[in-house]
């Protein structure tokens, strides 16, 4: 399986695919940079794939989101714009790259949640990441276009909120992974208590990264080129997501809210119809499951 090109392979769901798909070629950064045409090019003349797997992309937190908007919004569109056009140029028939529901309206009816894959453009998305969703959308809207003129089967899947033993540490973590290594550090310094940002209000959907992995997998196996959200039925407040994950773990740490800093998007949950019916059989794994084995991986790779 040479023949597939994971880009982002250093990243948490490129470190997934790696333990199911063992076989391809995973691009780190550290490798090309793709935000510039030339190393981009080269790597594909190198490369000259035949499937193309598309995770790379400049993420990180609200924090960072909010401070960097210019800078997430210019490389992500180099990024996706290089990649999509060497794709073009080396006649790539499958290609999945990976999105984020982040890209979709910031405010709907009530009626219109969960939100289904055509309410993507229906509104603004939310303020703390227009640079990085507007790009993600500007690249939805590149693989539609590309079918609809060219007759190819690229596809993307836009997943809720990614969490797994690979996830950054540090300020361009997400929430699950930057609660975990607060976790982690209050119980190295004996604290009771963790902070967390904003008052816990919004409404969120998790997926392990290792399910997204498999999702990628079935898609390339049993050749299903449609694009589709991912993410499971259930949808927690973050103050929800927080007690049940101090309780997987069996910590009796106590959450204490700051209501200065932002909460962010308040709603943004997403139909998973489609998914089921392409997938009828999935099955997510557990949240507690997921969360033990994301606390015990960054546990270790915290303290040594």
């Amino acid at each position: 399986m040479k023949d597939i090109l994971v880009t982002g392979g250093s990243g948490q769901v490129g470190k997934a695919l790696q333990e199911i798909l063992p076989y391809a070629y995973y691009l780190s950064s550290s490798e090309c940079d793709l935000t510039d045409e030339r190393q981009t090019s080269v790597l594909f003349n190198e490369i000259k794939p035949k499937i193309v797997i598309h995770l790379a992309a400049r993420v990180g937190g609200i924090i960072d989101n909010m401070n960097n908007q210019h800078e997430y919004l210019l490389d992500n569109l180099k990024i996706n714009n290089n990649v999509i056009d060497n794709c073009h140029k080396h006649k790539i028939n499958r290609f999945i790259s990976i999105l984020s529901t982040c890209i979709f309206p910031d405010k709907m009816e009530e009626s219109c949640y969960p939100m289904k894959e055509e309410d993507m453009f229906n509104g603004r998305p939310t303020e703390t990441n227009f640079g990085y969703a507007l790009a993600k959308r500007t690249l939805s809207y590149l693989i539609d276009s590309h079918n609809a003129k060219f007759g190819t089967k690229w596809q993307y899947l836009t997943p809720c909120n990614l969490f797994g033993e690979h996830d950054k540490i540090g300020s361009h973590s997400h929430f699950i992974s930057g609660m975990i290594e607060k976790i982690v550090k209050a119980e190295n310094g004996k604290d009771k208590k963790i902070t967390l940002f904003g008052d816990g209000s919004p409404y969120r959907q998790f997926v392990y990264a290792k399910d997204l992995a498999v999702l990628i997998k079935k898609c390339i196996f049993e050749d299903i080129s449609e694009s589709f959200n991912v993410a499971p039925i259930e949808n927690f407040t973050i103050k929800e997501m927080a007690e049940k994950t101090l309780k997987a773990i069996g910590s009796d740490l106590n959450i204490e809210w700051d209501t200065t800093k932002p909460n962010g998007q308040l709603r943004k949950d997403v139909s998973n119809e489609k998914m089921t019916s392409l997938f009828p059989h999935f099955k997510f794994t557990p949240y507690e499951q997921a969360i033990v084995s994301t606390y015990n991986s960054f546990k270790t790779r915290i303290n040594g």
